[in-house]
């Protein structure tokens, strides 16, 4: 699964991890701001990125701000 497509990650993470992500505008939001973000659903897409062939170092996405933050380091770590 290519998730090089910002839409196409914010999609799969709204239905893997079953957040009520805002739009693409979400991508920019304040991870402590989305709703239902806890450190679990951080676990669950550190798994699901690697299921999906994505093998971004968990201390990046813990520097990590905003999903477009993670979603740079996953097409930097493709």
């Amino acid at each position: 699964m290519s998730l090089d497509n910002v839409d196409v990650f914010l999609r799969t993470v709204r239905d893997d991890l079953g957040l009520d992500l805002p739009g693409p505008a979400g991508a920019d939001t304040a991870l402590v701001d989305l709703p239902g973000w806890d450190s679990l659903n951080l676990l669950r897409l550190v798994a699901l990125l690697e299921e999906s062939g994505h093998r971004v170092p968990v201390h990046r996405l813990m520097e990590a701000r905003s999903l477009r933050d993670i979603h740079t380091l996953v097409k930097e770590y493709r």
